[in-house]
């Protein structure tokens, strides 16, 4: 199979929500209980740095997006990564594609660490991120609660060896 890997547009994001409420719905990925629509999503991510892999129909099944971790001018380099796939496509190897994609870009403008927060139970997604040069800096304990029960997150980050 051919897949693309291209800038995400505003055209997408029917589909991008679509993919993020499976994520929602798996009850492993998330916090988030409801799917927002296009308007408060984008508002939530940085306007660089978004991808979508394609099919060889030119469907979308997986992207990825970068989200600011504070509004302070110290943090401006420091991002957390978003990256779902559709479920059909999930555990094909395809994600390292589109992080590497992403990881390139964020060093293009600037990030120096990308970071994620990822449920323990999620242990693909934890082994997916250590594979790609992630690493895992603690678990932080009941971070917060979903559907009525805290959870815990493992906190994982990786740092560009380019951006200083």
């Amino acid at each position: 199979m051919n897949y693309e890997i291209r800038e995400m547009l505003p055209g997408d994001e029917a589909r991008i929500l679509e993919i993020f409420k499976q994520g929602i719905d798996s009850g492993i990925v998330t916090f988030e209980t409801e799917i927002p629509n296009a308007e408060a999503w984008n508002m939530g991510f940085f306007n660089d740095c978004r991808w979508v892999l394609e099919n060889e129909n030119n469907e979308v099944i997986g992207w990825s997006a970068l989200k600011p971790v504070s509004k302070r001018e110290c943090y401006k380099g420091v991002a957390e990564v978003s990256i779902y796939f559709d479920n059909n496509y999930q555990g094909l190897g395809l994600g390292s594609v589109l992080l590497k994609k992403m990881i390139l870009d964020s060093e293009n403008h600037g990030f120096w660490t990308l970071q994620s927060n990822i449920f323990p139970e999620n242990e693909a997604s934890i082994k997916f991120h250590q594979k790609n040069g992630f690493r895992t800096v603690g678990v932080r304990e009941k971070i917060g609660k979903l559907n009525g029960l805290w959870k815990d997150v493992v906190l994982l980050e990786r740092r560009s060896e380019t951006v200083m």
